[in-house]
């Protein structure tokens, strides 16, 4: 299972880093083209927060306290991982560590998060994120459904 956990991480990070340095290579910060009209655009932003851009404004200290959230989370992470007897539980928080690693160290390297994905629909916009922030999600909606599953059979 630590395998699969591994490789799970590891595939995440990598195809953060890959689809970021695309971006960053070929599109201006800022430029945006759509892709589905009315649905998504592929955009160049930063987002020098966390989630919806929480501590964008806090400059320094809010990074340094970003990274420092990040490596205690995947401290702990690691730990759910290696204790995890559920393969789905462990494919869940290693979708998780993955992303986690993948915006750490963005914000390591550069001071912010670079994020593409835009998707909005009949007016409403949801804020601008990445393939880590899409993993974060996934393995997070993935554990919660393994611990459902976990307590229904339990």
């Amino acid at each position: 299972m630590r395998l699969i956990a591994a490789i799970t991480a590891v595939s995440v990070f990598a195809a953060d880093m890959i689809t970021k340095a695309v971006i960053t290579h070929t599109f201006m910060l800022g430029e945006s083209r759509e892709v589905a009209a009315g649905f998504f655009n592929v955009v160049y932003v930063i987002n020098r927060g966390a989630a919806f851009s929480f501590l964008a404004n806090a400059g320094l200290l809010g990074t340094v306290f970003l990274i420092s959230a990040s490596i205690v989370a995947l401290g702990v992470l690691a730990y759910l991982i290696n204790q995890s007897k559920n393969p789905l539980t462990s494919i869940a928080l290693s979708l998780v560590a993955g992303g986690a690693v993948g915006n750490l160290v963005d914000r390591a390297r550069l001071g912010f998060v670079v994020d593409f994905l835009d998707v909005h629909v009949k007016g409403y916009h949801w804020p601008a994120f990445n393939v880590a922030d899409s993993a974060i999600t996934i393995g997070v909606g993935l554990a919660v459904y393994a611990f459902y599953i976990k307590k229904q059979q339990g």
